[in-house]
């Protein structure tokens, strides 16, 4: 039966409406589509085309040997050497993981490592350079290597391979200059100045192995090799060699060097010092004593080997005393206190004061050593016998508005880096009123708020500052004592600002950056000098009692130079420590004289008396700088040619 009345619904114009828009979206979501396919075959086809083809392509890198480091005369001081390295290749290691074990297991008993640190290890450079070799461990004997080659099936994956290490040849002999390498760290690696270094690279870490490091870097191979869609290596393409790294050479002098370490290790063990061109700022010696042997860094850089290098403990050998050292440096500082002085319009180069042996300030009694009085005395003379009680005059009389004695002590380069090519140096400091007020501010509001009893207090809870500036702090600092730090580079650098005419220098010891064959490529200027005008009368009278001090009868060091051949000016300083603590020694040299080309400035942190053992090792080193014989000397000659 048939139902007539029955009808189809009909499509209302709300619904026709919907279906045209989908319809229109549908037909633009087509269109769009189709586009996107013809750009990418038609019109970007050869672009994606050639990158595809390029995704089969992967670089593996071959680190640069590192530059040599070479001295003033071109020998050298820093090379490479050639090591073995265990590694692991990532096609040739097995897929099952306990098989992998197994072989890391006999490879970690053979090293002397973790199978775990072996895995660890290799993982993480599989993960950063996956075509690359993994290295495990360098620098192992031949005959670990002959065990591996003769039982090769015991060991799959694992290769030999010849890597560039770095060495030191007269390893502890100016290893606090040179530094030593490592492994590029992840913060080195967010500095764009390491844009070309990848993970397991070698770059320098300190000394001028850090300082210098793009150049002595290189550039780095490569050998590219051919993978398929998963990855598989396919084959290998020709090599890209390395390119060594540019040569350094230096302004130092071996000879000298050398000469100022073995002077330093035959004191009491801790010292420094600076050897350097009072006209140019170039450094022909930078010692500190202990030293360390850098090839123990040349493999790998232990966590263990570098705290024990630095604990006090061991004489913390890794600290550089000659530039990061700061210390009180006796009547040294005497010429800085003379030029502060002199400038500031106290005193002229013959005013005469009286040194009746000791000076009393508020209730504090300053004495001369050994409580000698000298009488009156002018600038010259209170140089050469080291009156001390003439400079306490000065350092009293000084302490007023402006704190001149600071402010010439600054100027000299004293209270901050001196700015050498060394990335370890330290700023010393110079003590004064507005540095020990704040820190006895500081520590009155703790005792207010703490209440500490006399041990707490006497132990620093609050601060070591108990008392504001006083006179007598300047009385001390006018003759190197108190809370005065300074290096033996930066006292050099003051003595030749006087003795050059009042060119504050900035020591270099990079000379110039050289190919291969040691030809020249880039020269390292040193920075502008900073002038001082200093008065020429006023520092020729400084200079002509320094001379006194090594020459005159009653010289602080003319026992020490008096049958020495080449004529100097210098200053002896002991600086009291304290605390049951033996004396510093200190000796500053300028030579020859009277026209002064080099400076010496040595210390030895427990020697005493500066002429009983600083003066005689900067003697030491001013025989190797003229080429003097002291064994020619001791038997009645004269100086060797």
């Amino acid at each position: 039966m048939y139902l007539d009345n029955e009808r189809r619904p009909t499509l209302t114009p709300q619904l026709a409406v919907r279906v045209a828009i989908l319809g229109g979206v549908a037909l633009a979501a087509f269109a769009v589509i189709f586009f996107r396919l013809w750009f990418l075959q038609v019109l970007s086809g050869d672009k994606y085309v050639a990158e595809a083809q390029g995704n089969q392509l992967r670089e593996i890198r071959v680190q640069a040997p590192r530059g040599d480091i070479v001295d003033r005369e071109g020998r050298v001081l820093v090379s490479n050497r050639v090591g073995l390295a265990v590694k692991v290749t990532p096609v040739q290691v097995s897929e099952d993981h306990s098989e992998r074990r197994k072989v890391y297991r006999r490879l970690g008993r053979l090293l002397g490592m973790r199978p775990r640190a072996i895995e660890r290890r290799v993982n993480d450079q599989f993960d950063e350079l996956p075509f690359s070799k993994a290295t495990v461990k360098q620098d192992v004997s031949r005959d670990i290597v002959m065990y591996i080659e003769e039982r090769d099936e015991n060991f799959p994956g694992v290769e030999v391979e010849p890597v560039f290490l770095r060495q030191y040849p007269h390893r502890e002999i100016g290893a606090h200059l040179f530094g030593y390498v490592g492994e590029v760290s992840e913060e080195n690696l967010d500095d764009p100045s390491y844009s070309n270094v990848k993970m397991g690279d070698r770059v320098g870490k300190a000394g001028l192995e850090a300082e210098y490091d793009p150049f002595l870097r290189g550039t780095s191979g490569a050998t590219r090799v051919q993978v398929d869609a998963l990855g598989n290596l396919k084959r290998y393409f020709a090599r890209r060699p390395p390119a060594q790294g540019r040569q350094l050479r230096l302004s130092l002098d071996l000879d000298v060097q050398r000469s100022g370490q073995e002077a330093l290790a035959g004191g009491t063990g801790k010292g420094a010092f600076a050897v350097m061109d009072i006209h140019n700022g170039e450094v022909l010696g930078l010692g500190s004593q202990p030293s360390y042997d850098p090839n123990l860094f040349a493999k790998v850089v232990r966590a263990s080997d570098y705290n024990r290098l630095k604990a006090d403990e061991t004489g913390a050998p890794l600290t550089n005393r000659a530039v990061a050292g700061g210390y009180p440096t006796g009547s040294t500082f005497k010429l800085i206190t003379a030029t502060a002085a002199l400038e500031s319009g106290l005193i002229t180069p013959d005013t005469p004061l009286n040194d009746p042996g000791k000076l009393t300030v508020g209730d504090v009694t300053f004495e001369n050593a050994g409580g000698v009085a000298h009488g009156v005395l002018s600038l010259r003379q209170a140089l050469t016998v080291s009156s001390d009680v003439f400079f306490y005059q000065l350092g009293r009389d000084l302490n007023r508005e402006g704190m001149p004695l600071q402010h010439w002590a600054r100027r000299l380069g004293l209270g901050h880096a001196t700015g050498i090519d060394l990335p370890e140096e330290g700023p010393g400091f110079i003590p004064g009123p507005k540095w020990r007020d704040h820190e006895y501010a500081k520590f009155q509001r703790c005792v207010d708020r703490t209440d500490p009893t006399p041990t707490e207090i006497s132990l620093g809870k609050c601060g070591w500052q108990d008392r504001p500036w006083s006179v007598g702090d300047n009385v001390n600092l006018s003759v190197g004592q108190g809370d005065l730090a300074a290096s033996p580079l930066q006292m050099a650098v003051a003595y030749a600002a006087i003795a050059n005419g009042g060119r504050v220098l900035r020591p270099r010891l990079g000379q110039r950056i050289e190919n291969s064959a040691g030809q020249a490529q880039q020269q390292l200027e040193a920075p502008t000098a900073r002038r001082l005008k200093i008065s020429a009368d006023y520092r020729e009278a400084i200079l002509d009692g320094l001379r006194g001090a090594a020459s005159l009868p009653g010289g602080t060091s003319t026992p020490v130079f008096e049958t020495f051949p080449v004529q100097i000016a210098g200053k002896t300083g002991t600086a009291e420590k304290g605390a049951g603590r033996a004396d510093q020694s200190w000796y500053v040299a300028l030579a020859p004289w009277p026209d002064p080309k080099y400076v010496v400035a040595v210390t030895d942190e427990a020697g005493g008396f500066g002429a009983d053992t600083a003066a005689p090792m900067a003697r030491r080193i001013l025989a190797e700088l003229f080429n003097v014989d002291e064994q020619q000397l001791v038997q009645g000659g004269g100086p060797s040619d």
